[in-house]
């Protein structure tokens, strides 16, 4: 999940928010502001709606401060890091590379919800201090914050060792039975199964609390349990892609026969005589038998139109120096995930300064559909 709002970033990690943070941060706002009327109705509004919103706010930290566990852990271990995306549901760590083995995948995993629990046993300690009793109801907005982010968070901890793989409880399961049977793959289609299984529970759980006069709080259960179960089955075809190209090397899938265009022509004719004709959709731009750059229809979607036939490909191609090239002995897996971490759809195959192919998602995904008709999947 990528953030379309960049809030910057920490020990090299960036911080960013979806668009659908917004939703839930109101939902959380609006639903804080009226239980703090309940329970402190001694209070004016504005102190009502500003400890709702300090609350929300302080929430989405522990949230990020959860997350941040994990990524450092990770990046301790000598895994990649891109970014955490602070979404409606939570948060996640973007981590490009998987553990190498199930102590590194155990320690990523239960970190997070142990540092959930620390954050929420430290808000109710400091609520103890102030006379509180457990089971008791808080008239103060400082101690309703701290009441409602101890008990959150506590919840959230509880909730992510839910056996139920992406869950960070699924992971530790994952990690566990790894651990002991030093299959990954096997690991982790045991743990996806599991995770589903939960999954489903939560679907038929929530649909039974809604049929019973819960309404949205039974809706929401059955949202979390789809949810699950869709991750679920996403995060094992993830492992399923990944095993399928590990000790592969680029040479092994990359297209050798790349199309070529000279840079002089225009753009228009590119257009007609190349991309609507051939149907391919990356070609290599050269210059007196000379690579120089690539284009592809999002390059040529960069000019308007009214432009296509004044407008030289070399004007409109990614230039060589701007293009991040791989060679074919670099392993496929490392070249998917230069794909997946810089958004880009083909990788130049350079080796001793001359092309030697173009990989593409395409290709890749071909290589793998072959292979798995081959295998009888």
């Amino acid at each position: 999940m990528k953030s379309q709002i960049k809030l910057g970033s920490i020990a090299g990690i960036a911080i960013g928010l979806h668009y659908s943070w917004f939703i839930i941060a109101v939902l959380i706002a609006l639903s804080l502001t009226a239980h703090f009327r309940i329970t402190m109705p001694e209070q004016s509004n504005a102190v009502v709606w500003g400890a709702s919103v300090i609350t929300a706010v302080l929430f989405f930290v522990t949230l990020l401060l959860h997350e941040l566990a994990h990524s450092l852990v990770a990046k301790a271990k000598g895994l990649r890091v891109r970014a955490i995306t602070l979404f409606a549901l939570g948060g996640v760590s973007q981590i490009e590379s998987e553990s190498p083995d199930a102590k590194t995948e155990f320690w990523i995993a239960i970190v997070g919800p142990l540092s959930s629990l620390v954050i929420g046993i430290i808000c109710l300690l400091l609520l103890r201090l102030t006379g509180w009793r457990w089971g008791n109801e808080v008239h103060t907005p400082v101690a309703g914050v701290l009441l409602w982010l101890g008990y959150i968070n506590s919840m959230l901890a509880a909730f992510n060792m839910v056996p139920g793989y992406p869950l960070d409880g699924g992971r530790v399961l994952r990690a566990l039975i790894w651990f002991f049977n030093k299959n990954r793959k096997r690991s982790t289609q045991l743990a996806s199964r599991i995770g589903q299984v939960v999954a489903l529970l939560f679907i038929l759980w929530g649909l039974y609390r809604f049929f019973v006069g819960e309404n949205f709080g039974g809706l929401w259960l059955a949202f979390i349990g789809w949810f699950l179960l869709d991750a679920s089955r996403s995060s094992y075809a993830q492992l399923e892609l990944m095993e399928g190209l590990r000790d592969r090397k680029v040479a092994d899938m990359m297209e050798r026969d790349c199309p070529v265009v000279e840079g002089y022509i225009s753009l228009q004719d590119f257009v007609d005589e190349y991309l609507l004709r051939s149907g391919r959709r990356c070609y290599v731009v050269v210059q007196e038998q000379r690579l120089i750059g690539l284009i592809t229809p999002n390059e040529v979607r960069q000019i308007d139109r009214e432009l296509w036939p004044q407008t030289s490909v070399q004007s409109a191609m990614r230039p060589i120096a701007q293009l991040r090239v791989v060679s074919p002995e670099t392993p496929a897996v490392q070249a998917l995930e230069i794909m997946s971490r810089e958004d880009i759809n083909q990788l130049p195959v350079v080796s001793n300064g001359e092309l030697q192919g173009i990989l593409s998602r395409s290709s890749l995904l071909a290589f793998l559909r072959n292979r798995a008709d081959l295998l009888g999947h």
